[in-house]
């Protein structure tokens, strides 16, 4: 007789930048069967080699507003005052229905979004498990800004992200002290693991 499949799960990453949660999720889709990444919308024009509904959804601004009158998004931002990027409902309770299991990295502004979109979805409320990516101490995010190459005002203006971030950590299910790359991937493996078996023993 077969074990049972776990049930699905949507992951919501997210932490300062420099935690490392952007390789994290990519190396989690990457190694650990059944889970895929959300493929998010944006106003942004695809790139050389970037497909519609691979890369992203590929949307006119007059397309997102209009989604985002329907109230089809479950969050969204407008980044670096141009192009705005969302996560479609269908894009995270299709794939969950379905069985399949979710990551997505976002900002502490759309954790809050999908929390409250989850109060009036009951799935969306039952499958996901947020987690935070932090570095302690200060130095060391610092440290790791600085091999990343960013300038020092992107640094500094970084930094006081972080630390308002760092605000919000209370409110996620999970927490991910960041050390190095294997150590933070097999953190994430159990979490994921944890979130499915609470999601089989409800």
């Amino acid at each position: 007789m077969t074990a049972a499949a776990p049930p699905s799960v949507f992951l919501v990453l997210a932490g300062p930048a420099g935690s490392g949660k952007t390789t994290l999720c990519e190396r989690f889709v990457a190694e650990v069967p059944g889970f895929e990444r959300v493929v998010t919308a944006t106003t942004r024009p695809p790139r050389p080699g970037e497909a519609d509904g691979r890369d992203y959804h590929f949307l006119t601004p007059e397309q997102f507003d209009a989604k985002l009158a329907a109230g089809e998004f479950l969050e969204w931002a407008c980044v670096h005052g141009r192009h705005r990027y969302g996560t479609l409902a269908t894009a995270v309770l299709g794939p969950l229905a379905a069985g399949r299991s979710l990551i997505i990295n976002v900002d502490v502004q759309g954790v809050a979004s999908l929390r409250r979109a989850a109060a009036e979805r009951p799935l969306l409320a039952q499958r996901m498990g947020t987690v935070f990516v932090t570095v302690a101490p200060p130095d060391e995010l610092r440290r790791r800004l600085i091999a990343r190459g960013d300038g020092a005002a992107e640094i500094e203006r970084r930094m006081q992200t972080a630390a308002h971030e760092l605000l919000e950590m209370g409110k996620f299910d999970h927490v991910i002290e960041s050390r190095d790359r294997e150590a933070d991937f097999q953190a994430l493996r159990k979490i994921g693991k944890a979130v499915q078996q609470r999601v089989a023993a409800e």
